[in-house]
């Protein structure tokens, strides 16, 4: 049995599968904030719930808003900040006297959808989560790539490319909170969209509520998405000339969105170098399950074993 945890600001929830993916055990709880002992005592009780619920023990994968630096093998970069500078691995293996296998969330995302989801079968999938945030995960062969520093699929903090005015105006005004402007995450989030919309209607609404006023017919709501696709058809070509992946999946808020599956794809060949551009762009298989899933599948099968 496979037993995945996601450790996330307001919720942990854990999932318990079979070798063959069927879910046997599911259960969230919320998240003890800023209090890093109750956040082990709280993945602790779930893992054992796991156990207790299913008679079976099993293998530990935890994916967390963050990643373990290769360096000095404590987290760094996580927005639940109690957590950085924390040596969470180890604290866990005590606990649960086990190893536990850590990723970055988005990388669960694209190691579940490369098992058995839109990426199954495919050599690079290169999944982005576009919700409150914006980030995305690599998975090669199924396996999770962090990368040397610690940081492959950081791609909501680099430069939105071949910024209009429009952009360079509204990278001005709106600053990353890593304390850099322009940043892809900025625009592309569900928070930008909608601060996007904002500074072209004046009214603050969700996503959800701005999409509908697109499907309404609404002019601005409709010119905000428009501005929406193109800039992340921009930021996407930017991955493409880079690492050229198989498959590119979505998921978060936005990715519900289901326009993006028409438009983004045509608008990313107009910035592929060449001009050339086929690779399939689609939404997560499992949905809000992905993360969890894909902690669980950390530990690699045997067809990914090395």
């Amino acid at each position: 049995m496979r037993i995945g945890i996601d450790l996330g600001g307001t919720k942990i929830e854990v999932i318990a599968l079979s070798d063959e993916g069927k879910e046997l055990f599911r259960k969230r709880v919320d998240t003890p904030r800023n209090d890093y002992e109750r956040t082990l005592k709280a993945i602790e009780g779930l893992v054992l719930d796991a156990e207790k619920a299913t008679g079976q023990h099993g293998s530990v994968g935890l994916g967390i808003p963050g990643t373990l630096s290769p360096f000095t093998g404590k987290v760094k970069n996580s927005n639940s900040v109690w957590l950085n500078g924390q040596q969470l691995d180890e604290d866990l293996a005590l606990l649960l006297n086990r190893e536990v296998h850590i990723a970055n969330d988005a990388n669960c995302l694209a190691v579940s959808e490369a098992t058995d989801g839109a990426g199954a079968g495919r050599q690079t999938v290169f999944a982005v989560i576009i919700g409150t945030g914006c980030g995305s995960g690599v998975a090669l062969h199924g396996v999770a790539h962090a990368g040397g520093n610690g940081n492959a699929g950081e791609w909501g903090h680099n430069p939105l490319p071949w910024q209009d005015e429009e952009e360079i105006q509204f990278a001005r005004e709106v600053p990353c909170y890593c304390g850099k402007s322009g940043c892809v995450e900025t625009f592309v989030s569900g928070t930008g969209f909608a601060e996007d919309y904002f500074r072209l209607s004046g009214q603050r609404l969700k996503g959800a509520e701005i999409i509908a006023l697109v499907e309404q017919g609404d002019e601005t709501a409709e010119l905000a998405l428009g501005r929406y696709e193109r800039r992340l058809a921009k930021a996407l070509a930017n991955v493409v000339n880079i690492l050229d992946p198989d498959v590119i999946v979505f998921g978060g808020g936005m990715s519900n969105v289901d326009r993006l599956y028409q438009t983004v794809p045509l608008l990313v060949k107009q910035w592929v170098f060449g001009g050339e551009c086929e690779t399939p762009i689609l939404k997560a298989v499992h949905g809000d399950s992905s993360g969890v899933r894909g902690a669980a599948w950390l530990w690699p099968q045997s067809r990914f074993a090395l």
